[in-house]
């Protein structure tokens, strides 16, 4: 593999989807200088994540907190702040304004990215309408994307279909993160609506969020590489 530049690198956050400390060191380990971004979510985070996120900011690597926080304004306010004093470049909540309004107050003045959780990659329409939605997934993400940028925060996660529409919705520095992104051939999982790594790319996305065609292959530094690959064929 041609070696990709610091860009590229920081486009791909590898999911440490794990339900434990030991499991996600040891694919740390084996990715090595090939990725550079990390994400903890919630059953990591219960699994002892915390600690794992600030070894790995100490050993030079960064780390996006995927805890969707979503609670009454001074807990949210006062978690964003902790989160940002940890050193973590990227936290999300759910992307209500009351509560991306209090994550912008946590993170002000730091480097903490903040990002609102429009509607999940395995949810669709059917899932929407059973939840009481009268708007479909294209209006709600459209418009919490919008609410977010009025909120102050970052940008948001949304599906990688929903991309290219969020990028025409919001101004250009705005943060778009894309889970659900599958290379040509991987299985879906239980996501509903997703897309290639280049594919992300061209619709807008800034970062890609990638588990499973990572943490399940045989050789998972290949897999990562081969990754970087294709995202820096679509940078040009």
């Amino acid at each position: 593999m041609t070696d990709v530049s610091p860009d590229i690198r920081d486009r791909l956050i590898v999911a440490l989807d794990y339900p434990n400390v030991g499991a996600a060191e040891a694919l740390v380990w084996q990715l090595g200088d090939a990725v550079s971004f990390y994400k903890v979510g919630l059953e990591l985070t219960v699994g002892g994540g915390l600690d794992l996120a600030a070894d790995l900011i100490d050993a030079g690597k960064k780390v996006f907190l995927d805890l969707k926080m979503h609670d009454i304004g001074n807990t949210v306010e006062k978690a964003t702040a902790a989160a940002a004093e940890r050193g973590v470049s990227l936290l999300t909540v759910h992307a209500y304004p009351q509560t991306m309004a209090a994550a912008a107050r946590g993170a002000k003045g730091s480097a903490l990215q903040v990002l609102g959780v429009t509607v999940l990659t395995s949810y669709d329409e059917a899932d929407l309408a059973a939840a009481g939605y009268a708007q479909g997934v294209t209006e709600t993400v459209r418009r919490r994307a919008i609410q977010a940028q009025e909120a102050g925060i970052a940008g948001v996660i949304c599906a990688p279909t929903d991309a290219a529409m969020v990028r025409a919705a919001t101004s250009p520095d705005f943060q778009i993160v894309t889970p659900g992104v599958r290379p040509a051939g991987s299985a879906a999982g239980d996501q509903k609506r997703f897309a290639t790594p280049a594919d992300a790319m061209a619709a807008g996305a800034n970062r890609i969020v990638v588990g499973r065609p990572i943490t399940g292959a045989a050789d998972p530094s290949a897999a990562a590489r081969s990754i970087l690959e294709e995202l820096a064929k679509a940078a040009g």
